[in-house]
């Protein structure tokens, strides 16, 4: 054997190769030349292509492995009869829209009004809706009441309280709960000038200050001011005070660890902005003082409680024949509303041009960034499109409300409200608003404030029968909340499946009857979800049980959180 070389060739000889094959017999070739000798049969002569077949199938039969090339094989065979073939027609592909993505509520109101009309199968739901058992017994506020004296102030906090009625309602109890667990004082929390709802309301043109102040006392201390001799050492000027920029939904503890030093170090601290900085989860003792200075300490100032509490009187009225109950919605049908939803009405070209110069006066360039793709279909399939005051109305008609009920209506300016408010008030006649109920001179010191008006109209609908929600937001949850705390822990809120409502509103076929089954179905739901417990990290705001209520047949109504 010869040993094999690795390396490249350096002079070195190669490994001789191995002899050749040796040659065949002379004689069994020159006896093949002979036709018949010594060789069988020869087959009978062939042409080339049955020559060619022939090798074909014996590498087929030989190689195996060659069949996988047969789909290639049978799709080339079709390319090339297909190319022999010619088409005058090519079809044509018409892409569906998934059912519930179009707007067809118009057409559905058409094709059912008269049959709608015709209804007469039922009383009125208002007299019987809520008839659901509550889960576990009913419910009661239980927030304790202490009567003992506080410690020694650890200092001041100052807070700045950011967005619109409800939102700034979250910073003023958040920051009762952390100036209570700090034993910090609390100074009147300042409301921040939003470019969006425009209103410079102070705390005390909203909420009744001297009220919240006593009801706080045994608590947490509030003042409205910092006194004169600290506010020396910063040169009376707040914005020398230092600021803490929390992270949104900062735990207890956080203002416990990095807070309280600060805070006895400077013995006067900021926390700007302070919207959402406290976490819904936290120890008992935090959510008690949540549940205090919500339902119990925030009452709406003289002004605004007495016109609210005037234009409930008005609607029982009103609804005299039900009993003196009435249904509230709140509708967010608002232009800015509708623009920041991207969905597509049936307002044209024209609403396309509004909602386009809507979105850039309120968020310039948020909706026209590079790669930004809104699909209106989408949005509507995900229930997140407002519902439109057609809908609302054909959605309480089908729930059973009939003609006669009273509707108080909570809403801002509608979009084009000439033209999409015609089939509500055709469906409900009754239907109120602020404006209808009360005099221009009863509104006049609260027209150009939003918050103002909003806290009417949270009045207003806080003591309806019915609240109905049909978009999200910190209106109705707060609302919800509030509702539970008053009705024995339920909330007697109808808050509608969207999702289901975009396919129902959108389907041809359906009828009266089937339409109506369906949302007397969803109206029940409402009324089983109705009484619901706070599960972690669930706002108190709108589940007020058990943190803020206990148990109605409790012996001991004490909660053991205040212990």
């Amino acid at each position: 054997m010869f040993p094999y070389n690795r390396l490249p060739s350096s002079g070195h000889s190669t490994p001789p190769s191995p002899p050749s094959s040796p040659l065949r017999s002379p004689r069994l070739r020159h006896a093949r030349s002979k036709a018949g000798r010594f060789s069988p049969a020869q087959p009978p002569s062939r042409n080339v292509a049955q020559r060619l077949a022939w090798i074909f199938l014996s590498v087929l039969l030989r190689r195996q492995g060659v069949f996988l090339f047969a789909p290639l094989i049978y799709i080339s065979g079709m390319l090339l009869y297909m190319g022999t073939v010619s088409f005058d027609v090519v079809p044509i592909i018409k892409h569906r829209p998934a059912p519930g993505s179009i707007y067809r509520s118009p057409e559905l109101f058409a094709k059912l009004r008269h049959e709608m009309d015709a209804d007469g199968s039922s009383g009125d739901a208002i007299s019987t809706i809520w008839k659901s058992p509550s889960k576990g017994g009913g419910w009661k506020p239980c927030v304790d009441r202490s009567s003992e004296g506080l410690p020694e102030s650890n200092g001041y906090i100052y807070v700045e309280a950011n967005g619109g009625l409800n939102q700034q309602r979250t910073s003023v109890c958040n920051a009762v709960a952390v100036a209570g667990y700090l034993n910090a004082t609390l100074v009147i929390p300042n409301f921040h000038y939003h470019s969006i709802w425009k209103d410079p309301s102070k705390f005390g043109d909203i909420y009744d200050e001297e009220y919240f102040v006593n009801t706080l006392k045994n608590y947490v201390r509030v003042v409205d001011k910092i006194p004169d001799y600290l506010m020396e050492r910063f040169g009376s000027n707040m914005t020398n005070v230092y600021n803490f920029r929390i992270k949104a939904w900062s735990s207890i503890q956080y203002y416990r660890d990095v807070v309280l030093p600060k805070l006895l170090e400077e013995k006067v601290i900021r926390i700007s902005p302070f919207a959402n900085r406290l976490s819904f989860d936290a120890p008992p003792v935090v959510q008690h003082l949540r549940c205090l200075a919500n339902y119990e300490a925030l009452r709406f100032s003289s002004p605004l409680l007495t016109t609210g509490e005037s234009l409930v009187a008005r609607m029982r009225k009103l609804s005299a024949m039900n009993g003196g109950k009435y249904v509230s919605v709140h509708l967010r049908f608002e232009e800015d509303m509708v623009a920041f939803s991207c969905c597509v009405f049936d307002g044209g070209k024209q609403e396309k041009e509004d909602m386009v110069a809507a979105r850039e006066r309120g968020w310039k360039g948020k909706f026209t960034k590079p790669g930004r793709v809104i699909r209106p279909g989408a949005i509507r399939l995900n229930g997140k499109c407002p519902l439109t005051p057609l809908e609302v109305g054909l959605m309480l008609r089908g729930m059973g409300f009939t003609k006669n009920t009273s509707i108080y209506l909570a809403s801002g300016k509608i979009y084009n409200a000439e033209k999409t408010m015609v089939p509500l008030l055709e469906m409900f006649p009754n239907l109120h608003t602020k404006e209808t109920l009360a005099s221009e001179q009863e509104l006049a010191p609260f027209k150009n404030y939003s918050s103002r008006m909003a806290a009417i109209d949270y009045t207003v609908c806080l003591q309806s029968e019915v609240f109905v929600t049909t978009q999200g937001g910190n209106f109705p949850h707060f609302l919800l909340g509030h509702r539970r705390y008053l009705y024995g822990g339920h909330s007697k809120t109808i808050r509608p499946d969207k999702r289901k409502l975009a396919v129902l509103f959108d389907s041809p076929n359906i009828g009266w009857k089937g339409l109506k089954r369906q949302l007397l179905s969803m109206r029940s739901h409402s009324d089983f979800k109705g009484v619901e417990l706070k599960r972690p990290n669930d706002s108190i705001y709108s589940f007020p049980c058990p943190d803020c209520m206990c148990h109605a047949n409790r012996t001991d109504d004490s909660r053991s959180s205040a212990t």
